[in-house]
């Protein structure tokens, strides 16, 4: 409260000093004891001046910026549509691939199980295959073995001095060999 006193008496005491002197040369000269009229028509008329020549060029300022602020708001809105629009389709691409995903886990899956099932008939035939690749090959090393043992049997026990052919029975012989 005291600071608001002091500021209150320091405005008032230029008054005060101005109110203290005596006669002025202003009132010798015009007769008047203040020049607050002509002052305050000289500031009416400045303004006016300033008015005139600034008011359009403020004017134009201040709607050139509101202009552009709105222009700059519109551009600001724009983008967020865009970037809503944007997050949207990403939004429905991420359902797309999930979606795309799980159809190809799927086939995958599907894939995998026939790969397995064809693996499986084809080691299957595979072994199958084999089993009577063994029992052919079995069969042939066993006719093999012993058409080697007949003849080592008939090579070493039987020469042919024991066995009296004549030559009209070797040509019947091979002739039915022939046939």
């Amino acid at each position: 409260m005291n600071k608001k006193i002091i500021f209150v008496l320091l405005l008032l005491l230029p008054v005060a000093i101005m109110a203290a002197g005596g006669e002025s040369r202003y009132f010798e000269q015009t007769g008047r004891h203040t020049d607050f009229f002509p002052r305050a028509f000289n500031f009416v008329i400045f303004v006016g001046l300033l008015y005139y020549l600034l008011a359009s060029p403020v004017k134009d300022f201040f709607v050139g910026r509101k202009e552009g602020i709105a222009a700059q708001l519109n551009e600001i809105e724009s983008k967020l549509q865009e970037a809503k629009d944007a997050q949207k389709n990403a939004e429905n691409e991420l359902v797309e691939s999930e979606i795309k995903a799980k159809e190809i886990i799927e086939d995958s899956k599907n894939e995998a199980e026939l790969l397995a099932k064809r693996l499986e008939e084809g080691r299957e035939r595979d072994i199958e295959l084999l089993d009577k690749l063994h029992e052919e090959r079995m069969g042939h090393e066993e006719r093999r073995m012993v058409k080697e043992t007949i003849d080592e049997v008939l090579s070493e026990n039987i020469t042919s001095d024991d066995i009296p052919l004549s030559e009209k029975q070797v040509v019947e012989i091979i002739a039915k060999k022939v046939a």
